[in-house]
């Protein structure tokens, strides 16, 4: 198991494996560090994350489609880095951290590199994981 460090923060093992596929996943998505930083503390709409309203909040580095940005959202769910938001009348169209997004997120930051941009072997990868759920 690898465990990644947080200021002030207990933090929880994950094993390298499941590191790797959430950092690949992050990397090869088209949000930008400034959307995972604003979902590590508030909640934010697939309406406010998708079209223009995407890139003018520098969440997006192009205009998604709301299918195209839930599809992403929806991926990172499945590898464990965002969860819905729920509020009191059950399950939202909005987003959070979850603590191993919140873990790689912070060691972005305390390195100050941002997002690392994916190789095309790591492309690759994230998209045969897609289509087949989590082989590699």
């Amino acid at each position: 198991m690898t465990v990644l460090e947080s200021p002030g923060k207990s933090s929880i093992q994950y094993s390298e494996r499941t590191l790797k596929r959430a950092e690949r996943a992050i990397r090869c998505s088209p949000f930008q560090l400034l959307l995972f930083q604003t979902i590590r503390f508030n909640s934010v709409s697939l309406t406010v994350i998708a079209g223009e309203s995407g890139v003018s909040c520098a969440y997006t580095r192009v205009a998604l489609t709301e299918l195209a940005a839930e599809n992403t959202l929806l991926w990172l769910i499945q590898v464990g880095v965002l969860r819905r938001e729920v509020d009191g009348q059950g399950i939202t169209d909005s987003f959070r951290l979850t603590p191993l997004g919140r873990q790689l997120i912070d060691q972005w930051e305390s390195q100050n590199q941002g997002i690392p941009q994916p190789s095309v072997c790591d492309r690759s990868i994230n998209t045969l994981n897609r289509w087949l759920r989590f082989a590699f």
